[in-house]
């Protein structure tokens, strides 16, 4: 796998430049992980839904193909696209994703962060009362009457949207694959304007609380936390 480090480069030739490489490469092909930061952008899922964005001002949208509803890249967030053969790797798309969020959560805990998964929710989520903490997080789901209770109580019922109780979203992830090959990836807030995010519904939820490393106390540069990122994608995914 080539590791790139490109600095601040625009989202969407980014993209085409992705593109463009799984269209046209072949089974001997190197993989990539470019690590990057955007300007302020929205972007939009391939299924994703325009009243998810609320008030984009002078923000542009650009609409892409990605798995997932809305999200924000902009300075201050370190984004990470494995550009990669997964039938080569070994591995189906829910493993992949595991292996991501894996390497978001390696990420964090290198900086004293106790990074969580929430089921239904793809990227990685933290305790905004006790981000440092290492209890695991209640499940929770919704009950017939719209209201959050713990899954140990209403275990018979269904869910149907996960609970962000407490919950601050710190990394997003979104990928798309085509012909066995991945691409797009993850984004981790590190220290960035988060004002942007409150313009949307963040990944399709409406009042999703969003937080970066700056506003949990942690005193580390995008290019601190994209080479600590880069070394966990690196060894999960190589």
């Amino acid at each position: 796998m080539n590791v790139e480090f490109l600095g601040t480069v625009d989202y969407a030739s980014n993209l085409q430049r992705m593109q463009d490489y799984t269209a046209t490469r072949d089974e001997h092909s190197t993989d990539l992980l470019l690590i990057c930061e955007h300007e302020s952008v929205y972007t939009l899922g391939q299924s994703g839904n325009l009243t998810h964005i609320l008030a984009a001002g002078s923000i542009p949208v650009v609409h892409s193909n990605r798995g997932g509803q809305v999200t924000y890249h902009g300075p201050g967030q370190v984004v990470a696209y494995p550009v990669l053969d997964l039938r080569r790797a070994g591995y189906f798309v829910k493993e992949y994703v595991y292996r991501l969020e894996e390497s978001l959560i390696r990420t964090l805990m290198h900086f004293g962060v106790t990074g969580h998964r929430v089921r239904g929710a793809p990227g990685i989520y933290v305790r905004l009362a006790d981000p440092f903490g290492h209890a695991k997080l209640p499940v929770f789901m919704k009950n017939d009457s719209g209201v959050s209770e713990s899954i140990e109580f209403i275990a018979t019922k269904n869910v149907v949207t996960p609970s962000f109780i407490g919950l601050g979203k710190i990394a997003a992830l979104g990928v798309k694959v085509s012909k066995h090959c991945a691409y797009h990836g993850v984004a981790l807030n590190v220290a960035m304007d988060l004002e942007p995010f409150s313009r949307i519904n963040p990944c399709g939820y409406p009042g999703l609380a969003t937080v970066d490393l700056h506003s949990l106390g942690v005193d580390a540069s995008p290019a601190d936390v994209a080479q600590v990122l880069a070394n966990q994608l690196v060894a999960r995914l190589d």
